[in-house]
């Protein structure tokens, strides 16, 4: 599960430990960069007798002795990861293992609460601050590189009270914290943890409602197969770029590259227009193989979400194409 986890979250990796070793370690990817993580990994089962009925833990057992001690050894160049797999929410249980390097004891367990399940479950994923400056999250599969991206910064959130009930509520809605809040709310130290976690909690966010509003399929051909991004219509780094379902539209890798290059565009009724000049270049060039079959997979227009209040602004869609210099009638 924690494999196919990684793959739908839209990162990529590489199995260093042999299959079946525990813990394991992988070479995580995404895009140009790249990290080294070390996974511990359990079922998240009920709490057991006399505890609490919300209550959720893993039995972190099995792990060999390091001079008669059991304990969590951390990645020392890299990322070590503590999760736990709830099958009933279908999400995990993320902890920080800073906060567990002592000796584990004969029936050791790690808890959070039920409640931060249901929340990962409904938003992606959800804090649970559990004392001494410990956060435990609960994360959903699809954001699971939110997690592993961010953990540092999110875990760190629990040495401050500010930056852990700002976190809460970017948890609970990215868009409901705004720069003024950390600015005013939160000590310079904790700052950029917060920001952090904002910006990806809002990606994650986007995407998501991005590829459910056009139901995992690249608009402008239709494929799947998890090769899928939420592109900005309007990128994020203009100012008046929004994370707006309106300002999203879902784009296999191919085509993605072709839209931010202006090899193809649409206009705000929607049609699809690929660049008569850009072509010949290529042809000229001698760099056109595959461009045939590249005309023949584009649909005339675009494929809409069924909620006209996800569809591309027309605003959006024309201003961005005046930016790359299309002229369309």
């Amino acid at each position: 599960m924690f494999e196919e986890s990684i793959v739908g979250s839209d990162l990529s990796f590489l199995r260093i430990s042999d299959e079946g070793v525990h813990p394991a370690a992988y070479q995580i990817i995404k895009g140009a960069k790249s990290f080294r993580l070390k996974v511990y990994i359990w079922n998240l089962t009920p709490g057991g007798n006399r505890r609490p009925l919300d209550e959720w833990r893993i039995q972190p057992t099995g792990l060999p002795a390091t001079g008669n001690i059991v304990r969590f050894l951390p990645e020392l160049d890299g990322k070590t990861a503590i999760l736990g797999w709830n099958e009933r929410y279908d999400v995990f249980a993320a902890f920080d293992v800073n906060k567990h390097l002592g000796p584990l004891g004969a029936s050791p367990s790690i808890q959070l609460r039920e409640n931060s399940l249901q929340q990962a479950r409904l938003n992606g994923i959800a804090c649970h601050f559990k004392g001494s400056e410990e956060i435990a999250f609960a994360v959903k599969p699809t954001y699971l590189s939110v997690y592993l991206e961010n953990m540092e910064s999110l875990h760190a959130c629990g040495s401050s009270q500010q930056a852990l009930v700002l976190l809460e509520a970017i948890c609970n809605d990215p868009k409901s914290v705004d720069d003024r809040d950390i600015e005013q709310r939160v000590a310079a130290p904790r700052r950029f943890a917060i920001v952090s976690a904002r910006k990806a909690l809002r990606d994650a966010n986007f995407s998501e409602r991005v590829l459910a509003a056009y139901s995992n399929s690249c608009a402008m051909c239709g494929a799947q197969m998890r090769l899928l991004d939420a592109a900005h219509i309007l990128p994020a780094a203009h100012p008046d770029s929004t994370d707006d379902t309106s300002n999203g539209i879902a784009l296999c890798a191919l085509h993605h590259r072709a839209y931010d290059r202006s090899l193809v565009t649409f206009d705000t009724g929607y049609r699809i227009h690929r660049n008569d000049e850009m072509e010949r270049k290529l042809t000229e060039s001698g760099v056109d193989r595959g461009l045939e079959a590249f005309r023949t997979q584009l649909f005339p227009t675009i494929a809409v979400p069924p909620s006209r209040d996800d569809r591309p602004s027309p605003e959006l869609v024309a201003k961005v194409n005046i930016l790359r210099g299309w002229h369309l009638s």
